[in-house]
């Protein structure tokens, strides 16, 4: 049994890479909230559909038996962000259902932070179950454990997401009991100023609230809107609208083609085969539990390993590479490993993004700068080879293949320091090898030629729609 705080307690965390286990076999989300307690688009919302947050601050990955995993750089984390809630939820059946629900927290060196062993369940099918958020210049842990008798659909209203209609109609239909005979007295626990039919209740006023006062206000909401659309409304008066501000075409700033995450499990060595993927460079993404010896190699159609992607025998492994998915959409892997591991293959859209906040990591990644000319300092810690290319993005417009990285922009062994001059992005940094801890940032920079820094907001890709994540809410 997990032992550690209990619900409502908090306790400071490193300002680290740290990784957030949740068990037990529950759809696990994180929300990136700011001040207000909101999601700032539907890009702040991790879960499986879309595993990576547009800064790379926050990952998500599938473990073994029912464990998902986040991966949080806290020092990635974007200023306006000052909470990462981590949101748990079922498809059939109730929260109370699950056997062995917690959140336990791991340092970089892979000790336990802190846990948390959620006991005090009920009926609800969707729970903030805990949450990491800023104080005193650093981070803290939360216990949350805040269930929702609303569901998901409640739950992502509550913190600003976008649910569309359809669920909003949905939450307005919750199950009304036959009306008490005298619901004054029905309602003594109601607060003293109750919210106005046509407000959202926050999740403190949920709190406090009875579900007969939840259901009580919902048939009230319902009845102010049907008195609304029966009032005869006045002619709409018809402003000048100003033309909507130009997007930017995604490809000026990622390569690689775009695709649902792919993911595989096993165990000793194996080959893996994926299939119907769109051809074009791809990130691999490999996890291995233990030691001894970690090779991975892309087989052509000859069944020929070609230069190895992973070459190590480090404990634990676990990195980020490219390898390149050939015409006919099937890439075909050969991983040797001593122990379980898990592959994902990821568009390059999911790459981290380098910034001024110092980027913490373990092992080969792939990194994108999109911002003006800029010096990028390394910090690495290993005691082995570190080795990094650079791909310039800017004017490259076929998505199947990556521009020539030309000689190895950094080829060095053991621990260093290594500051590398940038031009202006788009541009991935690929660490082809990086076998131990590092970190990364970047210094002076400068304003992207365009005018606007093309990591800002409107810069970054379409966000993904929340629709997927609340799709079992719907059902």
């Amino acid at each position: 049994m997990l032992r550690g705080l209990i619900k409502g307690d908090n306790a400071f965390v490193p300002t680290a890479a740290l990784r957030v286990a949740v068990r037990n076999g529950v759809d696990v989300a994180a929300l990136l909230v700011t001040d207000q307690g909101r999601v700032r688009g539907d890009a702040d919302i991790v879960f499986d559909g879309a595993p990576a947050h547009p800064s790379g601050a926050v990952r998500m990955f599938a473990g073994e038996d029912g464990t998902a995993w986040l991966e949080t750089g806290l020092t990635s984390v974007e200023e306006e962000i000052t909470r990462v809630l981590v949101v748990a939820s079922t498809e059939e059946g109730a929260l109370r259902d699950v056997s062995g629900l917690s959140v336990e927290v791991f340092g970089p060196d892979g000790a336990t932070v802190v846990g948390y062993e959620v006991t005090d369940v009920g009926g609800e099918t969707a729970m903030v179950l805990a949450e990491l958020y800023r104080r005193s210049g650093g981070w803290k842990f939360r216990a949350v454990g805040q269930g929702y008798v609303d569901g998901l659909t409640g739950l992502a209203v509550d913190h600003g997401v976008d649910v569309g209609e359809e669920s909003r109609e949905a939450l307005e239909r919750i199950p009304r009991p036959a009306p008490p005979a005298a619901p004054a007295q029905a309602q003594p626990a109601a607060p003293a100023q109750a919210p106005a039919p046509g407000l959202r209740l926050t999740r403190d006023q949920l709190l406090d609230m009875t579900p007969d006062q939840i259901r009580a206000l919902a048939e009230a909401q319902t009845q102010a809107r049907a008195q609304v659309h029966a009032q005869p409304q006045a002619p709409a008066q018809t402003q000048p609208q100003a033309p909507p501000a130009p997007r930017p075409d995604p490809s000026a700033w990622t390569c690689g083609p775009v695709f649902t995450p792919r993911t595989v499990t096993g165990r000793d060595n194996d080959v893996i085969t994926v299939k119907d993927l769109p051809p074009g460079p791809v990130m691999v993404e490999l996890a291995v539990k233990g030691g001894g010896y970690t090779g991975l190699w892309r087989l052509d159609d000859a069944n020929a390993k070609g230069r190895p992607l992973v070459n190590t025998t480090e404990k634990d492994f676990r990195g980020r590479v490219i390898a390149s998915v050939p015409e006919h959409g099937r890439l075909r892997l050969r991983l040797e490993a001593s122990d379980s591991w898990q592959v994902r293959i990821l568009p390059l859209a999911e790459a981290g993004h380098l910034s001024k906040d110092p980027l913490e990591s373990w092992g080969p990644d792939v990194l994108l700068h999109t911002r003006g000319t800029a010096d990028v300092t390394f910090r690495f810690k290993g005691t082995s080879n570190f080795i990094v290319y650079l791909y310039r993005l800017a004017g490259h417009t076929d998505p199947t293949t990556l521009p020539s990285p030309g000689r190895a922009a950094v080829n060095e062994i053991g621990a260093r320091k290594e500051t590398l001059p940038l031009p202006e992005g788009p541009l991935l940094v690929y660490l082809s090898v990086a076998d131990g801890p590092w970190d990364a940032r970047l210094k002076d920079v400068q304003p992207h030629s365009t005018g606007q820094d093309a990591d800002s907001p409107a810069k970054l890709p379409e966000p993904r729609g929340a629709l997927g994540w609340l799709r079992r809410a719907r059902r």
